[in-house]
């Protein structure tokens, strides 16, 4: 027999669907990026990020930069190199990350791979690690931070890493 009253149980059972529904919101926000920034859709992409937000990543060189949500997120979008992996085509994929969500915030930990294409074969051109915040919106979770260290074995990506047992 289930210990509470029915008014404690119903409260319990409303706590755990909401947040179910938060990690299921979440993970689809997640896995929108790839497609759209796959397909050179750039404002939407920028767009599921908060106003203000950023996207600090690795660059090729091993330099790192910051764009701000929306306009320098969507204008990556429209960069040289990345029409370049999109018209050769390529896939961005974030695996499925573990997530902690604390009232209207959230993180999440977890890798993403780019897939290209050369010639008739695919291959791993990029692997990384993220941490994201989020945060409930009027318009649903929206990310607030993206941190994308390579996988290189530098320090970075290892405490990124880290992360994940904090969340």
């Amino acid at each position: 027999m289930t210990e509470g009253s029915i008014e404690q149980r119903l409260a319990a059972l409303e706590a755990r669907c909401r947040k179910a529904e938060d990690h299921l919101e979440i993970l689809n926000l997640l896995n929108t990026y790839g497609p759209l920034v796959d397909s050179a859709t750039a404002r939407p992409a920028g767009e599921l990020w908060v106003e203000g937000g950023g996207y600090n990543f690795t660059l090729p060189d091993g330099g790192t930069k910051r764009l701000e949500a929306p306009d320098e997120i969507a204008g990556m979008y429209h960069w040289d190199g990345h029409l370049e992996l999109v018209n050769t085509g390529c896939a961005h994929l974030t695996a499925t990350p573990k997530i902690s969500v604390k009232g209207d915030e959230a993180q999440a930990v977890g890798y993403s791979v780019v897939i290209l294409k050369e010639d008739d074969r695919w291959f791993l051109w990029r692997a990384a690690v993220n941490h994201w915040t989020l945060r409930r919106t009027d318009h649903g979770w929206r990310i607030v931070e993206r941190f994308n260290r390579a996988l290189d074995g530098s320090p970075e990506s290892h405490e990124t890493m880290r992360k994940v047992a904090a969340i």
